[in-house]
């Protein structure tokens, strides 16, 4: 099968595996930021003693389930959004530009900082 799908269509496969299950009263925003919050946290769990260079490097059954845990909270975030009605990819672009503007390549260029910082700090 071609998992080569775009947001929306993973909104349709979602919304239907819903409705499929008559889910939908579960299905407020409210419910699915809390399921999304435990999700994270399950991913941070991979995460929480390994140092820099070793979170750069899971491999096998470690990063099988990291990318499961993606999913888990790419599917609430998703949904999420499908139930308030946004468009996450065109808000993730308002986003980056928000970004692009708040932090100038050449002014933050290789160190972050906040924007309210001195430079010379």
């Amino acid at each position: 099968m071609n998992y080569m799908d775009s947001l929306k269509q993973l909104t349709a496969r979602l919304r239907r595996f819903v409705e499929e299950r008559d889910w939908q009263r579960h299905q407020s925003p409210k419910n699915l930021v809390m399921a999304l919050t435990a999700e994270v946290g399950e991913l941070v769990e991979h995460f929480q003693w390994l140092g820099e260079a070793e979170s750069r490097e899971i491999g096998g059954d470690t990063k099988h389930a990291v990318a499961m845990e993606m999913a888990d909270v790419l599917i609430y975030l998703t949904r999420m959004a499908d139930e308030l009605g946004i468009d996450l990819v065109a808000v993730a672009h308002e986003k980056c530009d928000d970004n692009d503007r708040k932090y100038p390549r050449d002014a933050f260029r290789g160190a972050y900082r906040r924007p309210d910082q001195d430079k010379e700090r």
